[in-house]
């Protein structure tokens, strides 16, 4: 029997505050970390570039290992304080004292954070409601969280133009207090931390047999990386995120040609968007997931060739950001689904944390291999081929996860799949 977990309502809404404050906290600043930078630090190019990408490095080698510290530790709120607590002091710290080693060591701990705060709601999320209602709560989440990257970039735009540019990081400092506030509200006793790791819903039986045979941690690692559907699973998604991760920032350079000052309002409309798009698509993806997993997926992974193939059809700017429609479709549904599968997957394992730690890390390297494969195309050989050898890319992507990935909405019990394929060995 499946436990029917029921959180009091004080719980549930603290989960909604706690999405909106960290949709701003995650990344620190974020992109207004170059133009603060840039404009009134007077810092060149490639300093900006050391900075931005110390963030993104320490995210992706702190992923994994974040992934497991979240399955370990039961003190999972205290994880999303200590992590809010380093964003804080990062930001305050770049504020008030903007030089390389102030700035660099800052984003290495914003980036840490920000390996910390994805897995560890997912965990406090699913140890709060259960598989059965995971769903629909982690639709609310992300229509929570893109409510609330809504709410900061606007906030982050005002604040930056009525007072000062550097108000921005105080700003985030701010929201990093209201996320604290908002964790510490989620009653302890209300999250079931085996349930949080993916396991505690299986049969007594199974639960003897995990008892009697212990598995050590490299030996979860490893079962988990011999598991066909979980590797199939993790290639098609780098490979979404492969062809995903350069179209913005290519259509950023195209919209800078020629268009003056401009390029920065009309960068800020795909952004809003796209945000915008994924607030009512990410609920509804929740809801429709709740009796299979794999169409909805399969439209978020087919929007991406058509939306590389439409941006070489014209470099109108109102029409650019029109496309970004379809970023926010494939967004909201990647947002939901992802966590959702891995959750199937990893049923019963005791690994869920760490399978999206892992995950990430992998997602973080084919993005980061993205922009660099479309810079060099890009300069060869044009936009439109960059765009279309994104396109082809996410066509590849498309069909791994319609013909390798199953369907995972399933009453197949993951945990004696694991057993079976461990005991073959």
């Amino acid at each position: 029997m499946q436990k029917q977990r029921k959180p009091s309502g004080k719980s549930l809404r603290s989960l909604d505050y706690l999405n909106v404050f960290l949709a701003d906290v995650r990344d620190g600043v974020g992109p207004y970390l170059s133009i603060y930078l840039k404009a009134s630090a007077n810092w060149n190019p490639a300093q900006i570039g050391m900075a931005m990408s110390a963030s993104a490095i320490a995210t992706v080698i702190a992923q994994t290992p974040a992934g497991a510290l979240v399955d370990r530790l039961r003190q999972k709120r205290m994880l999303i304080v200590l992590a809010a607590v380093f964003v804080s002091i990062g930001c305050i710290a770049m504020g008030l004292f903007p030089n390389l080693p102030v700035v660099i060591g800052s984003q290495i701990m914003i980036g840490i954070a920000a390996a910390i705060f994805p897995p560890a709601i997912t965990a406090i999320t699913l140890g709060l409601v259960g598989h059965e209602r995971l769903d629909r709560r982690v639709g609310r989440n992300e229509t929570f969280n893109h409510t609330g990257n809504l709410l900061a970039a606007t906030l982050a735009g005002l604040v930056g133009y009525f007072i000062a540019r550097k108000a921005i990081f105080f700003l985030v400092a701010a929201m990093a207090v209201g996320s604290i506030i908002s964790v510490r509200m989620i009653r302890e006793r209300e999250i079931d931390h085996e349930l949080a790791r993916g396991d505690g819903e299986e049969g007594e039986e199974g639960q003897e047999e995990d008892n009697e045979k212990p598995q050590q941690p490299y030996e979860r690692i490893l079962q988990l990386l011999s598991d066909r559907q979980i590797l199939f699973f993790t290639v098609a998604v780098v490979l979404f995120h492969f062809a995903n991760a350069a179209m913005l920032p290519l259509v950023g350079q195209e919209l800078a040609q020629g268009k003056g000052t401009s390029d920065t309002v009309y960068m800020s409309a795909c952004i809003i968007v796209a945000q915008l798009v994924m607030i009512p698509v990410s609920n509804l993806a929740g809801r429709f997931a709740h009796t299979a997993r794999k169409p909805i997926f399969l439209l978020g992974f087919a929007v991406l060739p058509i939306r590389g193939v439409l941006y070489t059809l014209s470099d109108n700017p109102y029409f650019l950001v029109s496309v970004q429609i379809l970023d926010g479709i494939a967004g909201g549904i990647f947002g939901v689904l992802s966590v959702l599968m891995v959750a199937d997957l990893t049923k019963g394992t005791g690994r869920f944390n760490v399978t999206q730690g892992m995950l990430n890390t992998a997602i973080g390297v084919g993005a980061g291999l993205s922009n660099v494969l479309a810079g060099f195309v890009v300069k060869s050989a044009g936009y439109n081929v960059g765009f279309l050898i994104l396109a082809a890319i996410a066509v590849v992507a498309l069909a791994v996860f319609w013909f390798c990935v199953p369907e995972t909405k399933t009453g197949v019990n993951r945990k004696a799949s694991h057993q079976t394929a461990s005991g073959s060995h």
